[in-house]
C-alpha cells in the first residue's frame, strides 16, 4: 500500500532540495489564485455567470451558497475548478436559469465572498474550462541565503518544475489512497459520485508521481527517452518521438515541448518502446492500483513530466518576505513548485 510519504513527502527534488524555509499562509492574502477561463461570457443565454472573489472560503461551499440564494438545485451551479479554502481566490461560476430572471443578489462580504460581475451566456461552466490560474504568493519569515534562493528560482525559470500532483490529492495522511484501494476490492460499493471521483484520482495521481519520481531518480525528467510522448507546453495534444534527434532535444531544452507521463487506465499506452517499457514496469509494481483504475474504466491519457514557469517573478519586499508570481496550467499545483524553493510551513494558532 501507498503512503503519503511515497507520493508526497519523499519525493525527489529536481534542483538539490529546498534553498531555506519560510512560512506560508500568515494571511489569506498571502495565497492569491486568479483564474483566467477559456471564454467569457457573451451577455445573453440561460445561463448567468458570476465573477466572484472568495476569501477563506472552500469552493463548494460558494456553489451551495449561491444555489440557496438562486433557489436552484446545487447541480445547476457549475464551476470550471476547486480553488484553495485559506487564499483569496478569483473565480467565475455559472447557475443555469432557463426563463428565470437574474436573482437579487444580497450582499455576501460577509460571507467572505463577494460578486464582481455577472453576465448571461448560452453554455454553463465546464471543469477545466481554463487557459491558466494566475498565482501571488508571499512568503514570510523566509530563512536562508538570498543569492542561494534567488539562484533557485532562476533554476526553475529556465529548467522547469517537476509536474508532481500535490499533496492535497492525496488527503490528510494519504487518506484518499487507503479509499481507492477499499472501492477497488468492492466496486459495487454505493459511494457517492464526488467521493469515487475523488478516490480513482487520488490512485492514478500516485501512478503519475510515482513514475515522474523515478524519471527524476535517474536524471531523465527532462531528456527523452525512445519512443516518448512528448506534449506541446500548456497544451494538451501530444505526439511520439519514436526517433530521439537533436531537433526534440533542442525544443525540450528550451521547454517547449516536455516528457510525458502516463494517467493510467485502460488501452493502450501512447508511449512506445524505451518509454513505454519503464512505466509499465512502475504500474506493474503498483499493480493493485492500476488494475483497479483500469476495471474502473477510467482511459489512459497523459500529463506533462514538467511545469514551464517562463513568467515567473519575485522580489524581496523586504529582508525575510518574498513575493512570487507564476500561472500554471490547470491541474498543476503551486505547492509543487513551493517545495523546490523553500521548506514551508503554516501557522497552527
Amino acid at each position: 500500500m501507498l503512503s503519503l510519504d511515497d507520493v508526497w513527502l519523499d519525493l525527489p527534488y529536481a534542483w538539490g532540495g529546498p534553498a531555506g524555509q519560510g512560512l506560508l499562509r500568515a494571511e489569506p492574502e498571502d495565497f492569491q489564485v486568479i483564474e483566467e477561463p477559456i471564454t467569457l461570457p457573451e451577455g445573453e443565454g440561460e445561463h448567468l455567470w458570476l465573477h466572484i472573489r472568495k476569501r477563506n472560503a472552500n469552493t463548494d461551499w460558494v456553489a451551495g451558497r449561491l444555489a440557496r440564494i438562486a433557489g436552484v438545485k446545487p447541480f445547476a451551479v457549475s464551476y470550471a475548478g476547486m480553488k484553495d479554502r485559506h487564499a483569496v481566490t478569483t473565480q467565475w461560476f455559472s447557475l443555469h436559469l432557463p426563463g428565470k430572471p437574474d436573482p437579487d443578489w444580497p450582499d455576501t462580504t460577509e460571507e467572505d465572498f463577494e460578486i464582481l460581475d455577472s453576465a448571461r451566456h448560452t453554455r454553463k461552466l465546464k471543469r477545466g474550462g481554463l487557459k491558466f490560474n494566475r498565482f501571488r504568493l508571499r512568503l514570510r519569515e523566509v530563512q536562508g541565503d538570498r543569492e542561494h534562493i534567488n539562484e533557485r528560482l532562476q533554476q526553475l525559470q529556465q529548467g522547469g518544475v517537476p509536474n508532481y500532483f500535490g499533496n492535497q490529492r492525496f488527503g490528510r495522511n494519504g487518506q484518499n489512497l487507503v479509499q481507492a484501494l477499499r472501492l477497488f476490492s468492492n466496486p459495487s460499493s454505493r459511494l457517492p459520485r464526488a467521493k469515487k471521483s475523488i478516490y480513482l484520482s487520488a490512485a492514478r495521481s500516485a501512478i503519475f508521481n510515482r513514475i515522474l519520481a523515478a524519471r527524476l531518480e535517474e536524471a531523465s525528467w527532462n531528456i527523452p527517452k525512445q519512443g516518448e510522448a512528448c506534449q506541446l507546453d500548456a497544451k494538451s495534444a501530444c505526439f511520439v518521438a519514436d526517433a530521439i534527434d537533436d531537433d526534440i532535444r533542442q525544443r525540450i531544452r528550451t521547454l517547449e515541448i516536455h516528457p510525458t507521463g502516463a494517467l493510467w487506465g485502460r488501452g493502450e499506452l501512447l508511449a512506445i518502446g524505451e518509454a513505454r517499457q519503464f512505466e509499465s514496469a512502475i504500474a506493474e509494481s503498483l499493480v493493485d492500483y492500476s488494475q483497479g483504475l483500469e476495471k474502473a474504466g477510467l482511459e489512459q491519457m497523459r500529463r506533462a513530466l514538467r511545469i514551464s514557469l517562463s513568467d515567473l517573478r519575485y522580489q524581496w519586499l523586504n529582508a525575510t518576505v518574498l513575493e512570487l508570481e507564476f500561472s500554471l496550467f490547470p491541474g498543476s499545483y503551486a505547492t509543487t513548485v513551493l517545495r523546490e524553493v523553500l521548506d514551508t510551513h503554516e501557522r497552527t494558532d
